[in-house]
Formats: C-alpha cells, sequence, structure tokens
C-alpha cells in the first residue's frame, strides 16, 4: 500500500475518534450543566455551585475543541506542508488556561463557604443529581482514555483532565452533602479547595506536554531506539546518522542518512530505503519518513575531513 494512502488511512480514523470525542464530551458537558444548575438553585449548596461552574467552563472548552479540531485535521496546504498538527497543541494551553480558571473559581468559592458554612437544604436532591453526574462523568472519561489510547491526543488528554477532575469534584460533593448535615460543616468548602489543587497540578502537565510538542523536541528514547534497530536490522544498511525527529499532533516527522554499499545502484538504494521506511511506518505511524543515501566511502571521507 503506497504510504500516502497509508497515511490518509491513518490520518481518517484519527480524524474520526477525536471528532467523536470532542461531540460526546461537549453534549455530556450540555446534560451536567441542565441537572447541576438545577441541584443548584434548590440546594443552594457551594460545592454544587462549584460544579456547575465547572461544568459550564468544560462546555466551553469541548466546544472550543470542536472548532479547534477541524482545523487542526485539515491536510496538508500550500501554506502549511506539514499539516495544521500544531495547533492541536495550542488548544491544548487553552484547556489548561480554562483549568486553571475553574480550579481559581473553585478555591474563592471552597473558601468563602469554609469561613461561613452553611446547611445544605434538599440535600436528597442534590445527592441524586451528584450520582447521575457521576454515572455520566465515568462513562465518558472511560471512553475518552480509549481515544487517548487509540490517538495520543493532546487536546483530548486535555478534556479527558476536565472530566477525570469533575469525577473528583462529584465524589467530594456527595460526600460533603453529607458530612454537612450536622457532621462537618466545613466539609462543603474544603472538599471543593481539594479538587481546584487537583486541577491546577493537571494544568500543569498539560502545559508541559503542549510546550514540549511546539518546540519540536525528539520522538521518545524509546521511538528513537525502535528506529535505530528497524535500520541496523536490514542487512544492506551499513550505519546511520544524522537522525532527527519530530511530532507535531499525531504525525511523526523522522529524517536521517542511510549509510549504503558504494556499489549499490541508484534503483536498489531506493528499494532499500522503502524497506526501511515501511518498517518504520509499521510501527510509528503516521508519521512521515525523510531518508538521505550516502555512499559509505563519503561518510568515512567526511569523518576524516572532521578529525582533521
Amino acid at each position: 500500500m503506497p504510504e500516502q494512502l497509508r497515511s490518509n488511512l491513518h490520518h481518517k480514523e484519527y480524524a474520526f475518534w477525536v471528532k467523536l470525542a470532542a461531540i460526546c464530551s461537549s453534549s455530556v458537558a450540555l446534560l451536567l450543566i441542565i441537572i447541576k444548575v438545577y441541584a443548584w438553585l434548590v440546594t443552594d449548596s457551594s460545592a454544587m455551585l462549584a460544579s456547575t461552574t465547572d461544568s459550564i467552563l468544560d462546555l466551553f472548552a469541548s466546544l472550543m475543541n470542536v472548532v479547534i479540531l477541524r482545523f487542526a485535521l485539515a491536510p496538508a496546504d500550500d501554506e502549511h506542508r506539514f499539516g495544521h498538527g500544531k495547533a492541536e497543541s495550542l488548544a491544548g494551553l487553552v484547556q489548561a488556561a480554562f483549568v486553571l480558571g475553574s480550579a481559581i473559581i473553585l478555591i474563592f468559592n471552597g473558601v468563602e463557604r469554609v469561613i461561613t458554612p452553611k446547611i445544605i437544604v434538599q440535600s436528597d436532591v442534590a445527592i441524586w443529581v451528584t450520582v447521575a453526574a457521576i454515572a455520566l462523568t465515568l462513562a465518558l472519561v472511560l471512553f475518552q482514555r480509549i481515544v487517548v489510547k487509540r490517538t495520543g491526543s493532546v487536546i483530548i488528554r486535555g478534556d479527558a483532565l476536565h472530566y477525570q477532575s469533575d469525577l473528583l469534584m462529584n465524589f467530594g460533593v456527595l460526600l460533603a452533602i453529607v458530612l454537612s448535615q450536622g457532621i462537618w460543616m466545613q466539609a462543603d468548602g474544603v472538599f471543593t479547595i481539594a479538587v481546584a489543587l487537583y486541577l491546577l497540578i493537571g494544568a500543569g502537565k498539560i502545559i508541559f506536554q503542549s510546550v514540549y510538542q511546539l518546540m519540536d523536541h525528539e520522538l521518545s528514547a524509546e521511538e528513537v531506539e525502535q528506529i535505530h534497530a528497524i535500520i541496523h536490522a536490514h542487512q544492506q544498511a551499513l550505519g546511520v546518522h544524522e537522525l532527527r525527529t519530530r511530532q507535531s499532533g499525531a504525525q511523526r516527522f523522522i529524517q536521517f542518512h542511510l549509510e549504503l554499499d558504494d556499489s549499490l545502484s541508484l534503483l536498489e538504494a531506493h528499494s532499500i530505503g522503502d524497506e526501511i521506511e515501511e518498517k518504520i511506518f509499521q510501527v510509528l505511524a503516521p508519521c512521515e519518513v525523510f531518508i538521505h543515501h550516502d555512499p559509505s566511502s563519503v561518510v568515512q571521507r567526511e569523518l576524516e575531513l572532521q578529525k582533521r
């Protein structure tokens, strides 16, 4: 199968899963907002208000993901020869900003409720709404993990962090509602602050990963080792040098100089490069591989010149 066709198939599969995950997260966020707003109006719970605020931010971020993904998944064009994958990393930074904003809001609400605790009225409504929110969020997080495992998408991983934090928040809200009924009045605020701190840590991880990709860092040591192993496994490959790698969104870019015997014809050298490229694609797809074929004598001469 030609490389371009294989690459297109991988791109379509990637696009299908990340778009589906973005649409599902937006739908779940909208449903959660509806039921949480109702519960907040009925109960006047600070933790429920914080949870509602977080879900509103999640919905806004998820809708933004749908828009950004349309751009990030667009194929390469005349102005973007390497595609638009970096838009996904930029979206990851925006996601982190929403997480940070959500965390700050939660801290303010939590501190206020710790200072002035209140008994939650109609706690049964809040409990049932929270249980429903946990079930919906858990189903979404499990699906997002499947998508991240299949695609490695930064933007979906960032979105999943929101809903993982929602799980913790919902469990905290549930426990806070129970404890606030005369057992521990400050529980409503304390659990809100605890979730906010978790969000701050998660936002830092998203920022690091997004910046890591935007700065064109090398692939992981394990992936680079796999490339070396594939090249050296070919019987006619004498060596490799100037291996350079980077990743943009889901797409990996790999280039290197392949050292071959002087006596090989151009057609034979080209065939060897194709075989190695095919092996690399099987392991690290989706990727683009650029190979420069070097006669071994030329490599030796360059090494001698460098020593002088």
